[in-house]
């Protein structure tokens, strides 16, 4: 992150018993105002060797002018603007050292009015923080953040250099802050805002990033922004076997997978826990997406041994269904609803996990899980919800993904 200042000081003397006109930062005010300055006799003539050798453009006699006018300051506008002087000239040179020297010397001189402050601390801060001088950063926009506490961008900037201080929870929690202001106003934060705030939730492994993925995808549901969210989720929470797949098959479900390692991890999983069907799916999908090049060895391999075994497995699954519709327990009917849903027949897959939740003997979210995917999937959004809702204990939180992206589906 880069800040921008928003410096733009000029500076017009009239030296010699009369005033200073002095136009402060542009964002400071709506209009720049004449203002009168009461230079002490001792500083007058410094300040106008100053204002001489800025007009020459003599760096050498100006930086000897400069400490002649800082000896013989006496007073709150003497000190203000021979700051303002070495401010522009830090400008004209670039001189980002000298910036940030000039601006302190502004605010401390007691010189500068309320209405410049904001803008001084928030070049300070953006200044600092560009240098790499984060604590300065951070104190200059809590600082602008006591005068303008509704600063949104202040809290922002102050969230960003206590990130980078080793301070995430506190940057977390000050983001939060201003996503939670504009959500009370009625207004959808920007998708950058809740970027920053679940980046520095992730950092601080605080478990609200778990919440920050779901409302990040619920206000801009983008592909990139599922897969963040659920490769997130999953470092968090490390879900394995069945719950791994489940997101995975949620990533498909959502046109999240990226590249060719999502798309063998799904397939793998598919053709390890015995359904070839599906593994043979998710590969023709990266081929048609041109995601993954079937030929190279690795899907080349899985793909033979996926589709070596579909004609077979695909045969067996009407006389596994009878069995499991006769069986006394739902562990066949699970099983073969999972074969059913890695073929796309989602109606029959739901009608097998109501069947294994009616029998009993497995575990109920797995089934609630996936009785949800195949409603969701055939079209079924109430009854989808209902499975899904039905789901406890650790699994809650995937159907929660599960959920977010059936009222999205259209």
């Amino acid at each position: 992150m880069k800040f921008t200042s928003t410096l733009a000081l000029g500076i017009a003397l009239a030296l010699g018993g009369v005033s200073i006109a002095a136009a402060p930062a542009q964002a400071a005010q709506e209009e720049a105002k004449e203002r009168k300055f009461n230079f002490s006799e001792k500083a007058r003539p410094s300040l106008a060797e100053l204002q001489k050798a800025a007009q020459a453009g003599d760096q050498a006699a100006f930086q000897t002018a400069l400490a002649a006018a800082q000896a013989a300051a006496q007073n709150n506008d003497d000190r203000y603007v021979i700051a303002q002087f070495q401010l522009n000239n830090a400008i004209q040179t670039n001189n980002e050292d000298g910036k940030l020297a000039a601006i302190e010397a502004m605010i401390q001189s007691g010189g500068a009015t309320q209405a410049e402050l904001p803008t001084l601390y928030s070049n300070l801060g953006a200044i600092a923080y560009n240098k790499g001088d984060y604590a300065k950063a951070a104190q200059a926009f809590k600082q602008l953040l006591q005068l303008q506490p509704d600063n949104k961008d202040a809290m922002t900037n102050l969230a960003a250099a206590l990130s980078q201080q080793g301070n995430p929870a506190e940057a977390a929690a000050l983001v939060e802050q201003r996503l939670q202001a504009a959500e009370a106003a009625g207004e959808t934060p920007p998708e950058g805002l809740y970027k920053q705030a679940l980046a520095l939730a992730y950092e601080a492994k605080s478990p609200k990033a778990i919440e920050l993925t779901r409302e990040l995808i619920a206000a801009y549901p983008t592909a990139q922004n599922w897969r963040d969210g659920l490769m997130i989720f999953r470092e968090m929470r490390n879900p394995t076997g069945d719950a791994n797949l489940d997101l995975m098959r949620l990533m498909r479900a959502a046109n999240a997978l990226n590249g060719e390692r999502d798309y063998y991890e799904l397939a793998e999983a598919a053709n390890t826990k015995g359904l070839p069907g599906e593994a043979k799916a998710v590969i023709d999908a990266g081929v048609a997406a041109k995601a993954i090049n079937a030929t190279q060895p690795a899907f080349k391999d899985l793909l033979a041994s996926a589709s070596s075994k579909v004609e077979q497995d695909r045969a067996s699954l009407p006389g596994l269904e009878k069995k499991a519709m006769a069986s006394a327990d739902g562990k066949l009917a699970l099983a073969t609803g999972d074969a059913y849903y890695g073929y796309g027949d989602y109606a029959k897959a739901a009608a097998l996990y109501r069947a294994a939740l009616e029998k009993g003997s497995i575990d109920a979210n797995i089934a609630n899980t996936r009785l949800g995917m195949a409603l969701g999937l055939a079209g079924q959004k109430a009854e989808a919800e209902a499975a899904f809702k039905a789901v406890t204990g650790p699994r809650a939180d995937l159907a929660g993904y599960w959920l977010l992206w059936l009222g999205q589906k259209a």
